[in-house]
């Protein structure tokens, strides 16, 4: 995967430095926000634990005490966050997750 270098993945919202289209005695640029999405995992009485660790690991790469955690989240309090990312791959990994059979949605962050 290619990585812009002028995104920045630490923050909240991912910041898109663009060319300004008018000079800025600052910068030279003007920033775009990218609306970022939240994918929660939510607890089910169908699914065995280990099934959902293992769908935490293929689809997101997660380790396996990492998935762990987001799966006793999700079975402790009912829903867990598994990530934040742009809109499309949210969408992307609910759709992975429900083809596990497991319950998920997304939403704004």
């Amino acid at each position: 995967m290619r990585t812009d270098p002028s995104v920045s993945h630490g923050q909240k919202n991912m910041t898109i430095v663009l060319p300004s289209t008018r000079p800025d005695i600052r910068a030279g640029q003007q920033t775009a926000h990218i609306p970022l999405y939240k994918v929660l995992l939510h607890n089910d009485d169908v699914n065995e634990m280990d099934h959902v660790v293992k769908a935490l690991m293929q689809v997101f790469g997660f380790e396996q005490e990492v998935a762990e955690k987001i799966m006793w989240e999700a079975h402790d309090t009912g829903v867990a966050l598994c990530t934040v990312e742009p809109l499309e791959q949210a969408e992307l990994h609910r759709d992975q997750l429900l083809s596990f059979s497991l319950i998920a949605t997304i939403e704004p962050e």
